[in-house]
């Protein structure tokens, strides 16, 4: 019997999500069918609603749904509670239950794909979003010495960086754009706008000797953050194409059981 999969969102025409989960399923000849969804803004719970009762197995979510993906499961993982949001939902009986894989996704693409470090290394993630407090739990359990969140406001930084200082994490600090100091060894970028175009001015010589930029977008082409961290001499940089075969390969294991080879699906994508 087919087993039905699916990604919400809204909009979700551009997504990549069901070719990455069919190339994963034939790895092993698994039969699924994976759609795409896009629930309406006032209704995502009557979507995911519908979707069971239509059979549906397990879904992934993407914006704007994560926060309200969160608020109805019955059940998270400790790194969607981390998170507020979630990007992977699956039933047990009547259980709803959810998960965040995109930090383990990105974690897993910027040291294993990549081959970079992230342990005891000084972290500068630009932006303050959604998308940066879904990575911040994995993110902090590879102990980097520090992680400075900088955003053109400074209050919704400090207040994300608080959210997640205690005495078993290295420093979390938040700041202004405008206000930027410091070297670091790995800069991340969640400025969303980037993809058009768009990145803020950063001052110079953020980036210490060695230092390495990875955007959390990724396109057809080297982002502007990208073009921006090799002008500042990066020593290497990749866009988020890693992040999102690794997070989707994160949820098939937590639906199918086995997790699938990413590497050919990312060649594929590319």
């Amino acid at each position: 019997m087919t087993a039905l999969y699916c990604v919400f969102g809204n909009p979700v025409g551009h997504s990549r999500s069901p070719d990455i989960h069919h190339a994963f399923a034939g790895q092993r000849g698994d039969d699924i069918r994976y759609e795409k969804r896009e629930a309406p803004l006032e209704d995502f719970a009557g979507a995911v609603k519908a979707f069971r009762q239509a059979g549906g197995l397990g879904a992934n979510v993407t914006v704007p749904f994560k926060e309200q993906a969160f608020e109805l499961c019955h059940a998270v993982t400790e790194r969607a509670g981390q998170a507020a949001a979630v990007n992977t939902l699956w039933w047990d009986g009547d259980q709803l239950h959810g998960d965040n894989t995109d930090g383990a996704g990105m974690v897993k693409d910027i040291r294993d794909n990549q081959g970079w470090t992230i342990h005891q290394k000084r972290v500068l993630i630009l932006g303050a979003g959604g998308a940066v407090r879904g990575v911040m739990g994995p993110l902090l359990a590879e102990q980097p010495t520090l992680v400075r969140i900088a955003n053109r406001t400074e209050e919704k930084a400090a207040i994300l960086a608080r959210g997640f200082m205690d005495g078993n994490n290295p420093p979390v600090l938040g700041s202004g754009l405008d206000t930027l100091t410091g070297q670091f060894d790995l800069v991340i970028n969640a400025i969303s706008a980037g993809l058009h175009g768009e990145m803020p001015a950063l001052p110079d010589g953020l980036l210490a000797e060695g230092a390495v930029a990875y955007d959390m977008v990724y396109g057809s082409e080297p982002t502007p953050f990208m073009r921006w961290a090799n002008e500042q001499g990066a020593a290497a940089t990749a866009d988020g194409l890693g992040m999102l075969v690794e997070q989707a390969a994160e949820a098939f294991e937590i639906w199918r059981g086995w997790r699938p080879d990413t590497g050919p699906v990312m060649a594929m994508l590319r």
